[in-house]
């Protein structure tokens, strides 16, 4: 908590070193002002949002997350590009526009280093890398500032992040660990719907500027302030979502429920509780749930309309590592709930599917 409140804090004076007040008492200005071929208070919200994160520049861009990092794959690649990933099902709007652009995958297995430099060794056309920096697999362990250590020592590789559901939760982002772009999305930062943000390298971002140069394309001065504003209010709401989950396995490990097999914290994409039965009940404890007040689906993953805890079921990645896991385990994020909410609803979710058999 009193990191989130030290990052807030920080967040706010950077804020105040590119706007004078009146400005933020405003809903800021649109279109492709002349000079800068976008709205004024977009191009200071892109300065304020490169100083958070000690970068050389930021820029937002339409497309949430996902456009994030399709325009910066388009920023760093060319079509036909071999660009190395991790051994593990790749998000699906990730493989989208890696489809799209025509970039060809290498896979080798972050989470051992001799594979991952021998792959780097044998594969001489590899041209860069895409890392995710939540986990794709149950099992994986690779530290984000390692793996980009080892591909830096084969050549100035370029090396996009994928840092949806770790920007604001963790000390650095890619691009503070030595990669050349971080891209994220603002909506799960507690910002506005659909868009995106690349922190990073200026010479990778100039590109993506002159490529947007339509008035449609630009990010409106008061889409701009609602993502500085996000930014602002996510540390410490994302802290006490931490917090409130740790609380909660440790209760789950203690017993409180006699028919969980056990709860841990983990990266599923975003950090959540995976809660396993020790029945397959997975899918009746999600269907009672809804109906006492759990989000049956993300909208954002931690945006701002997500207040109620969300009773979901295993990410997408999760469930083709073993297909199996779905009948036993669900996934759990307190979002703006207390344990005490969370551990109530669970509890009569169980009760209702048992009283229904």
């Amino acid at each position: 908590m009193e990191e989130a409140a030290r990052l807030q804090f920080w967040i706010v004076d950077c804020i105040t070193r590119e706007f004078q007040g009146h400005e933020l008492l405003s809903r800021g200005d649109l279109g492709v002002v002349l000079g800068a071929n976008q709205p004024l208070t977009t191009q200071k919200a892109e300065l304020v949002i490169a100083r958070i994160f000690g970068a050389e520049d930021s820029m937002l861009v339409r497309g949430a997350g996902s456009g994030a990092i399709r325009f910066g794959l388009h920023g760093m690649f060319a079509p036909g590009d071999q660009v190395l990933v991790h051994k593990a099902p790749v998000y699906t709007t990730t493989e989208a526009s890696f489809h799209m652009l025509g970039l060809r995958k290498v896979e080798a297995d972050f989470n051992r280093p001799l594979e991952l430099r021998r792959v780097l060794e044998e594969q001489k056309e590899i041209k860069g890398a895409v890392i995710q920096h939540t986990r794709q697999l149950p099992g994986d362990s690779y530290e984000l500032s390692r793996v980009i250590e080892i591909i830096k020592e084969f050549g100035d590789l370029p090396i996009l992040v994928d840092d949806n559901y770790a920007a604001l939760k963790v000390p650095h982002i890619g691009s503070q660990c030595g990669a050349d772009l971080s891209c994220f999305s603002s909506f799960k930062l507690l910002g506005p719907e659909g868009i995106g943000i690349l922190v990073g390298k200026k010479r990778y971002l100039d590109l993506l500027r002159k490529e947007h140069y339509s008035g449609g394309m630009q990010t409106q001065g008061h889409e701009a302030l609602d993502v500085l504003r996000g930014l602002v209010y996510a540390p410490m709401a994302l802290a006490v979502e931490a917090k409130e989950s740790e609380e909660c396995v440790r209760r789950l490990t203690a017993g409180e429920i006699p028919e969980v097999k056990e709860a841990f914290l983990a990266n599923a994409q975003s950090k959540v509780i995976l809660v396993e039965f020790r029945e397959e009940i997975a899918r009746t404890v999600l269907q009672e749930a809804q109906k006492l007040g759990a989000a049956p689906y993300p909208v954002g993953c931690e945006s701002k309309y997500e207040i109620v805890p969300l009773f979901y079921r295993l990410s997408g990645t999760f469930r083709k590592a073993d297909p199996l896991l779905e009948r036993r385990m669900i996934r759990i994020n307190p979002l703006r709930a207390g344990s005490d909410t969370v551990i109530r609803i669970l509890k009569e979710s169980i009760e209702r599917g048992n009283a229904c058999l």
